[in-house]
Parts: structure tokens; C-alpha cells; sequence
């Protein structure tokens, strides 16, 4: 076996993501609801400093800016479930 053939199954692959998922939608929510009037810089902040605990060499995307920029422009329900 080489160690390129050592990986997560597809069942494991799929809740991964969902976790990953749930764990952003939670920041995301979490921002909204307590971030309100605020700039995309402060968001972006608070969204980068929630997550980076939770994600082995955490590295943000456009993803993030795209979410603090919702956020910031009001554009975000907070009160709607995932």
C-alpha cells in the first residue's frame, strides 16, 4: 500500500464537508446577527478568527470575503436555518 492510497472514504469525505459546512453557516450566522453596521474588513475579522480553530492549516478563500461582504451589506438573513 503506498501512502497515496491511504484517504477518507466517500461516506467520511461527504461528513467532512457537511461539518465544514455547518461550522461556516454557524460564523456566518453568528456575524450577522452581532456584526450589523459593520465594515467588511471587521466581518472578514470575525469570520477568519472563528474558523481558524476549527480547521487544521485553515487557509481563507475568496469564500470568506464573498460571506463578509454579504454580511456587511446587510444582504444576509440571520434569522434563517440552515
Amino acid at each position: 500500500m503506498e501512502l497515496q492510497d491511504i484517504k477518507w472514504n466517500e461516506q467520511a469525505r461527504e461528513k467532512i464537508l457537511l461539518d465544514a459546512d455547518r461550522a461556516l453557516q454557524e460564523a456566518v450566522r453568528e456575524a450577522a446577527s452581532s456584526l450589523s453596521g459593520s465594515s467588511k474588513e471587521q466581518v472578514y475579522e470575525f469570520l477568519f478568527e472563528k474558523l481558524k480553530g476549527q480547521f487544521v492549516d485553515f487557509q481563507p478563500g475568496p469564500d470568506l470575503t464573498k460571506y463578509a461582504e454579504a454580511v456587511a451589506g446587510g444582504e444576509f438573513d440571520s434569522g434563517a436555518t440552515a
